[in-house]
């Protein structure tokens, strides 16, 4: 009994002068690392378990090599480390492991985290690999999900949310909307360009105006493999934390994923990144923000996304009315609903005509028609 107090009273001491030299306090989070099978070799990875190492975190590196203050366990290979990661994993010897790939659950994927080359501003991109729903749409509505939940166990109490212009984009800003209006605490980002709005453009993802970058896993996959080696030719990746955690309602084994492009210096970053998680308690923060968001009604959303059809003038045979001049612009629209939009228009006898602008596609109408054409598309459901 005297032992164990002593032991106790011993690792508390040790845990409050690692405190004081690392500037973290509490438990020391525990990190395994996959060694093995990055392109620039297992010195590269262990570079980066000694990086991390020295901020407060106990790395065990799964390798063949061996280092000063880091943890090895010993493997002959690729697929021998994978499996000594997932024994340690289930056995709770780690709180978190960084690998090269992993095989997430449908429902499950990675919300990545970088540095934009514009401002040095992090920002999380959600997300990056794995699949959070078989429907587009759904997923990065869930994929918004996700990402707010990795960005408040990191720290941010209130980040902002923006959407990637991509396919999909006004359905899922609406969606979100709907959540928002029925109770969910969510924070929309205001593009960096003049006409505003939290659909975001190509300027934004390099100024990181938004805390959190909603988009499709593919997408996303790309924006980080760019942003983290924008100044290597893309062979090294050497900015950023890598493609993140596995996020998932009801998942709670806390998995990060780099490439075999990566750098140390990413490497080290994904560790910390877990590190970060551990102690944000993110399957704490998961269980509260599942709870609030379907409080609010996503399954009711997503269930009536998947239900939906689209209005009646998609289908008819509907007559061109008379041509007239158009100025006026209406954007917003989602580009595979914007033929069935112009068709919806004249049903009601409003000439309009399709078109692209800047910003994405538009409804091109007169001035005398604008406002009209406006209510009927909300009354369709096209626009917001």
């Amino acid at each position: 009994m005297a032992n164990n107090i002593e032991r106790m009273i011993a690792d508390t001491f040790m845990e409050m002068a690692q405190g004081l030299e690392t500037g973290s306090f509490g438990k020391r989070p525990k990190v395994a690392l996959t060694g093995m099978g990055s392109e620039h070799g297992e010195e590269n990875s262990m570079a980066a378990a000694v990086m991390a190492a020295k901020d407060g975190i106990d790395v065990y590196y799964i390798g063949t090599l061996e280092a000063e203050g880091v943890t090895t366990v010993k493997v002959a290979d690729d697929e021998e480390g994978h499996d000594r990661m997932e024994e340690m994993l289930k056995n709770g010897e780690v709180d978190a492991a960084v690998t090269m790939h992993f095989p997430f659950p449908i429902g499950v994927s990675t919300v990545g985290r970088c540095v934009t080359p514009a401002t040095a501003k992090e920002m999380f991109i959600a997300n990056t690999t794995g699949t959070s729903s078989t429907d587009r749409i759904e997923g990065m509505i869930k994929n918004a999900i996700y990402g707010i939940i990795a960005a408040k166990a990191c720290g941010k109490k209130d980040p902002t949310v923006g959407i990637l212009n991509v396919d999909g984009a006004r359905q899922t800003e609406k969606a979100l909307k709907q959540l928002q209006e029925k109770g969910y605490d969510i924070t929309f980002a205001e593009s960096g360009r003049a006409d505003g709005g939290c659909v975001m453009r190509g300027n934004d993802v390099l100024q990181a105006s938004p805390d959190i970058m909603v988009t499709d896993s593919l997408t996303g996959n790309i924006l980080v493999k760019m942003l983290s080696s924008f100044n290597t030719g893309g062979s090294f990746e050497a900015t950023g934390f890598g493609y993140g955690p596995g996020i998932g309602e009801g998942y709670e084994q806390l998995v990060m994923i780099v490439s075999r492009a990566s750098g140390a210096p990413v490497i080290a970053n994904a560790i910390r990144y877990a590190a970060q998680l551990v102690r944000g308690k993110v399957f704490e923060v998961a269980k509260d923000e599942f709870a609030a968001v379907n409080k609010a009604g996503l399954k009711e959303i997503l269930g009536a996304l998947k239900a939906s059809q689209k209005p009646a003038g998609a289908e008819e045979d509907v007559k061109e009315p008379p041509k007239e001049i158009v100025t006026a612009q209406i954007p917003g629209i989602e580009v595979m609903d914007l033929e069935d939009a112009v068709k919806a228009l004249w049903k009601m006898n409003i000439y309009a005509e399709s078109g692209m602008g800047c910003t994405g596609p538009i409804i091109r109408v007169s001035e005398a028609n604008l406002a009209k054409a406006e209510e009927e598309l909300k009354k369709a459901g096209y626009v917001n």
